[in-house]
């Protein structure tokens, strides 16, 4: 359709990145110079990014195995509530008591970048089995959202750590963006290492036109446009040569992944 209408109107044709679409998601509210620290957290991905324009990202990490927002859903599954899972389970942990419950900590000991919430959802789909009240689900939803939290905030502050730039900016974005635990993990790990913390207006963490509009205003204001012969692809990371020398979860059949 994109092509279609390009070629009847004689426009140019500019393929977005979905994902591009998030990075540059938190300039729709905010000032938001680059270069800048981005964790980029969804149903499909969890990457730290370095962001120094569109199409200019390296990859600092990324996650091993599942999407912390991929995690929410299937926790929030296996506890009986609705989908999208993350806002019932966000929701659901506002009344309990997450201190009940021991959670598994991710490559404990290891010093890069990169997450891992197999185990995590592994061991919180065990103990929802044994849940018996809507009180035990509360505790156990509560302690799930506390330990995603924790372990999106170890990994950024590594990234920050290691952040090479004198522009202090730690943006997140992607719809685990807008759960307020996350943020608030976030938000104050970013002010202990100096960092102006950014994240999207809430209407624009979860999948809208306005970010793939940005990011392709952003491209053909810098004079780039696309060959009608460009390709929709499944899978396309934002830094393909990491992706491909270094890919965090395997190829895949449709692409490199991450």
């Amino acid at each position: 359709f994109g092509k279609a209408a390009a070629l009847a109107r004689g426009l140019p044709l500019i393929a977005v990145n979905h994902l591009e679409g998030h990075a540059v998601s938190a300039r729709l509210g905010a000032e938001v110079p680059y270069p800048f620290l981005l964790l980029l957290v969804s149903g499909g991905h969890c990457q730290l990014l370095e962001v120094r324009g569109v199409g200019e990202v390296a990859r600092l990490g990324a996650t091993i195995d599942d999407a912390a927002g991929e995690a929410f859903d299937k926790i929030a599954k296996a506890l009986g509530l609705g989908y999208p899972g993350g806002p019932a389970l966000e929701r659901l942990a506002a009344t309990g008591d997450g201190g009940r419950f021991a959670l598994p900590r991710a490559r404990v000991g290891e010093k890069d970048c990169d997450f891992s919430f197999s185990g995590l959802k592994t061991a919180a789909f065990r103990q929802a089995q044994a849940c018996e009240t809507d009180q035990d689900r509360a505790d156990l939803a509560d302690a799930v959202q506390a330990a995603i939290a924790r372990q999106l905030a170890e990994r950024s502050e590594r990234a920050m750590q290691a952040w090479p730039h004198d522009s202090r900016l730690f943006v997140v974005a992607g719809g685990v963006a807008a759960n307020r635990t996350v943020r608030a993990q976030l938000e104050a790990a970013a002010g202990r290492h100096g960092f102006r913390f950014v994240a999207p207006p809430l209407a624009y963490c979860t999948d809208n036109a306005a970010m793939i509009a940005l990011a392709g205003a952003e491209r053909l204001a810098r004079g780039e446009h696309s060959d009608i012969d460009a390709v929709a692809r499944p899978r396309w990371p934002l830094d393909e040569a990491a992706a491909l020398a270094r890919p965090s979860s395997g190829a895949g059949r449709k692409g490199a992944k991450a």
